[in-house]
């Protein structure tokens, strides 16, 4: 996601943090590059254009601190103008009613459905009452997929009777959702691969039948500038309250996420960054800025972590390392496991400060490496009984030859494994005579 902008901006900082002092000619150039760079990661030209004036004018106009160097102060007049044109401020789905009304559109394709469900999974995880409303009535299989979806996130679904309106089934579901105790119901509305009348006309119907306080329009990202016409077309037909960016993982320019908020004046509330239930992230203007421009993204890294720990099983291997018990290849599964919950490599090193510099190619590979690496790991481990996992030292030449063949791959497989093991369980020692000579209370004890 933004890979492209990312790394223009990046190279266009490393000159400006080398100008000992500014003129308006080097600032000229310096932004010709950032704009060539907006306008190449698929900006709408006219945001691209106003974002450069808005830039220029701080630039020129401000005096240079002496705890910053020129360059440093135009950086930081980009990064400002960058959290302003993704929104200023994070904002999220208004849910004070009860029951809370959501109603997801966009084109053909966007992911309404499959965000539909993600949505679900992500407020019953919040302790909410969640109805899926299915008003896709043409689509073939829309509604048998909401209804998959539905299932796997525990929510409640509410499917079309035979012959029935959209309008009629929204009035339906709303009625439905008040009498049984819902706390939010989502209507999850059909699409069409472009907008047309009949479309805009159900649309609205549903609209003034359900009153909902959420007008969301779900977007395609990768479908570039023609996201600002499909943005601001629902708009000014709808009324829409908020954006949802989906495929910004397969999208390496990201311009959408710029212009759509410039062009409509919505915000964006969540953003998908992959096709696993959990991956729909929160959007946060500052962040996502700071991701841009190579600064990386601490906070919502601890987030991650912290979202997806085990702490009782973070707390089952502290125990074990207190009591002087070695690590085995079970807790080495269980690790890597957890390592799989958080998602792909890529998205964790955009989140560290310098590694979005890395080209998008070798996140790419770091990311297929790492990938086939686990799987390979966990294969091996699988292919290895009860006690063999329990009492690694057990497995000789013949119990390698039994294990790589179970698991279909070679004896140096599991020969690379077994030596990463061993040095994991070094590494464990290490830690715990470390820990031995702390003070008592620890570092800050």
């Amino acid at each position: 996601m933004f890979d492209r902008l990312s790394s223009r901006l990046q190279s266009v900082f490393r000159q400006l943090r080398g100008y000992g002092t500014l003129s308006e000619k080097n600032i000229q150039e310096a932004l010709r590059e950032v704009r060539l760079a907006l306008l190449e990661a698929d900006v709408h030209y006219a945001t691209a254009k106003a974002f450069i004036e808005r830039v220029k004018a701080k630039s020129l106009g401000a005096e240079v601190l002496d705890s910053v160097t020129p360059g440093q102060q135009i950086i930081k007049a980009i990064h400002d103008e960058l959290v302003a044109l993704l929104g200023g401020v994070q904002r999220d789905f208004d849910l004070a009613a009860i029951p809370a009304t959501v109603m997801l559109l966009g084109l053909h394709g966007s992911g309404k459905t499959t965000t539909s469900g993600k949505l679900a999974r992500l407020w019953k995880k919040q302790g909410k009452k969640v109805l899926l409303v299915a008003c896709d009535i043409r689509r073939p299989a829309a509604v048998e997929q909401l209804e998959v979806l539905a299932q796997q996130a525990g929510a409640g679904i509410l499917k079309p009777l035979p012959d029935e309106t959209v309008p009629d089934v929204g009035r339906r579901a709303f009625q439905f959702a008040r009498e049984n105790y819902y706390d939010i119901v989502v209507y999850d509305t059909g699409g069409r691969f472009q907008i047309d009348d009949e479309l805009v006309a159900e649309l609205k119907g549903l609209r003034e039948a359900t009153t909902p306080r959420n007008v969301v329009l779900v977007l395609d990202a990768a479908i570039g500038q023609e996201s600002v016409n499909v943005a601001k077309t629902f708009h000014e037909a709808l009324g829409l309250t908020g954006l949802i960016l989906t495929k910004l993982d397969g999208d390496a320019r990201g311009g959408a996420a710029l212009s759509v908020v410039s062009v409509t004046g919505c915000p964006v509330l969540r953003i998908g960054t992959g096709e696993r239930s959990e991956d729909l992230d929160a959007f946060h203007p500052d962040r996502m800025a700071s991701r841009i421009l190579g600064m990386g993204d601490v906070v919502s890294l601890v987030e991650k972590v912290q979202e997806t720990l085990d702490v009782e099983e973070a707390s089952r291997m502290q125990d074990k390392l207190r009591n002087r018990q070695g690590l085995d290849f079970n807790d080495f599964l269980s690790q890597m496991r957890q390592l799989k919950k958080m998602g792909s490599m890529g998205k964790w090193l955009d989140m560290i400060p310098g590694a979005g510099a890395l080209a998008g190619d070798m996140r790419d590979r770091i990311d297929t490496d790492s990938g086939q690496q686990m799987k390979k790991t966990e294969a091996l481990i699988l292919s290895m009984t009860p006690r063999e996992r329990r009492h690694p030292d057990l497995i000789n030449a013949s119990r390698r030859k039994r294990i790589a063949r179970g698991s279909g791959l070679q004896v140096s497989d599991l020969n690379d494994l077994l030596r990463n093991f061993r040095q994991a369980q070094q590494m464990a020692k290490k830690m715990k005579k470390m820990q031995k000579r702390l003070p008592r209370g620890g570092l800050f004890g």
